[in-house]
């Protein structure tokens, strides 16, 4: 399948007006925002507590987009993939208040297969923050709630979803769980899709929903931003999806809430920064989490201060401040690729080379900087940048993510 980011011209969200310093930044700040929210949310899981009802900042950001159909007839919608949640939810008719969605909404009362679900159903407890409705009919709703005061409540239903295949021909999948949002009030950034789509490994992800048709494995192939190559990832399932060959390298998946690995050093040339205890989560581990909604790598500040200091001193070039003050190791666009150095992400059995593409990110035609950045969060978020240019696997039932360098402008 194709999966388009917001900025990419190949978007239906795509603003041609807007600048490229515009859509880096607005990139940025989901980052940073992005990582307080996974913050809060995955501290709780990670414990086994109960996810709280209160998350934070705006969910909805420039994530990776794809297309989809709902319901019978199929129903177009397009929705922010996202590795970092696990339930599937979208606006619908009618809504009071309803977000800004450019797309048509869908009508659940205009498909055949669409079904409540009573709220004494067992599906209805494992939906994220789901509860009885207050009238007699006793459906199963949920209620996500924001600290900005945004939010998207609606019933808990299923409905047949279809997805395009290799040659374009629909494959459909019944009976799958769906969040159907009525009241929905969410600032937006990066373009208006419809809701979104959790590849996580909750038991309601699209991931965990389709596990038995997909075999739980599923991999995508990120261009890079800002590429002129008319050209868009690629997000495959199944078979198709198998990570293969002399240069893949795989290390193991750790827990069961998030994609968590071990990340337990980098290297610059001779320089290896460790990760010390102080920089990891309490158990120590699965440190890291690889997450395709972050653009930026967000590191813990002592790792982050060592890093950004080795890869200065390396770049025999005059730094420059960032226009949008957001990233601290930026230089001119005369900074040429093969003057970048090379960093190595040295995961547990898997040494994973980053270049250019992968450590800096172009603000505009005249600057580019680096594209990691620190954070009080005590794990790593291994953002999308750093995966660019990378067949990204994952397999759920064997607890194991890959990685195969490869021009992903050439699929």
């Amino acid at each position: 399948m194709e999966l388009i980011h917001p900025t990419s011209s190949r978007s239906p969200f795509y603003n041609s007006k807007e600048a490229q310093i515009q859509r880096v930044s607005s990139v940025i700040n989901h980052s940073i925002n992005r990582a307080h929210y996974l913050n809060h949310v995955l501290s709780f899981s990670r414990n086994d507590m109960p996810k709280p009802t209160i998350i934070a900042h705006d969910y909805m950001g420039p994530y990776y987009v794809m297309s989809y159909s709902i319901g019978t007839p199929p129903f177009q919608l397009y929705g922010a993939m996202d590795t970092g949640s696990d339930g599937i939810w979208f606006q619908c008719k009618p809504c009071k208040p309803c977000l800004n969605q450019t797309s048509p909404m869908f009508n659940p009362s205009k498909s055949s297969t669409y079904k409540n679900i009573h709220c004494s159903s067992p599906t209805c407890k494992r939906f994220e923050n789901s509860h009885c409705s207050s009238n007699h009919k006793r459906k199963c709703e949920y209620k996500v709630s924001y600290l900005s005061k945004s939010m998207s409540q609606g019933d808990v239903g299923i409905d047949t979803l279809t997805l395009n295949s290799n040659d374009g021909s629909p494959i459909s999948f019944s009976r799958i769980v769906i969040g159907c949002g009525h009241k929905n009030s969410l600032k937006t950034e990066g373009g208006n899709t419809s809701g979104i789509i959790g590849f996580g490994r909750g038991p309601l992800s699209l991931i965990s929903q389709l596990s038995s048709s997909i075999n739980g494995k599923f991999s995508y192939c990120l261009v890079p931003l800002f590429s002129n190559a008319n050209s868009s990832s690629r997000l495959n399932f199944g078979d198709t999806a198998v990570v293969s060959g002399p240069e893949v390298v795989s290390t193991p998946l750790v827990g069961t809430t998030g994609y968590f690995t071990n990340l337990e050093a980098f290297s610059v040339g001779d320089h290896i920064i460790k990760f010390n205890d102080s920089s990891l989560i309490p158990d120590k581990e699965g440190n890291t989490i690889i997450d395709s909604g972050s653009t930026l790598t967000i590191l813990p500040e002592d790792v982050y201060s060592q890093l950004e200091s080795t890869v200065a001193s390396m770049i025999k070039l005059k730094r420059v401040k960032d226009p949008n003050q957001q990233l601290s190791l930026c230089y001119k666009s005369t900074l040429k690729i093969d003057k970048v150095p090379i960093i190595t992400a040295h995961f547990r059995g898997a040494n994973v080379t980053l270049n250019a593409v992968n450590t800096f990110i172009e603000i505009n035609h005249e600057i580019m900087c680096f594209a990691f950045s620190s954070s009080i969060v005590p794990f790593v978020i291994y953002g999308n940048v750093a995966q660019q240019n990378f067949l990204v696997g994952f397999d759920t039932l064997n607890n194991i993510i890959s990685f195969k360098p490869k021009d992903c402008t050439k699929q």
